[in-house]
């Protein structure tokens, strides 16, 4: 079991910059692949970003490439998403994730834990 806490969202102008953190707790942190994944309303809920265990391999959507940089520091149990250049569709509630199967899932039914989610806002 893991138990996952977001913090960093906010209100922000377009192209200004947020950093999500999540903390984890409960068993070995270095264990699991991490995701963080967004939901707008009346959406569904989209890959953003994921991490392999040892921080070595990062894969993006394609939506926010080159604008999102996903990390990790096992020593401190948090996995991070640096948002720069933010568009206002980039607006909606972040979750970050936590994977026990194997390899780097894409998908919201590849993880097995869930924060509750951080709400970003992005003003035009």
């Amino acid at each position: 079991q893991v138990q996952l806490v977001e913090s960093g969202g906010g209100l922000v102008q377009a192209g200004g910059s947020l950093r999500l953190s999540c903390a984890a707790s409960g068993r070995t942190f270095s264990s699991y692949a991490m995701g963080w994944f967004r939901q707008a309303p009346g959406k569904e809920r989209e890959f953003v970003a994921a991490i392999s265990r040892s921080g070595g391999n990062t894969y993006y959507a394609y939506s926010v490439e080159g604008r999102f940089t996903i990390s990790r520091d096992n020593a401190k149990n948090t996995v991070y998403l640096q948002m720069n250049s933010l568009k206002p569709e980039d607006t909606a509630v972040y979750y970050c994730a936590a994977a026990e199967r194997e390899g780097i899932p894409y998908s919201v039914s590849g993880y097995t834990y869930w924060g509750q989610g951080t709400q970003v806002t992005v003003s035009s």
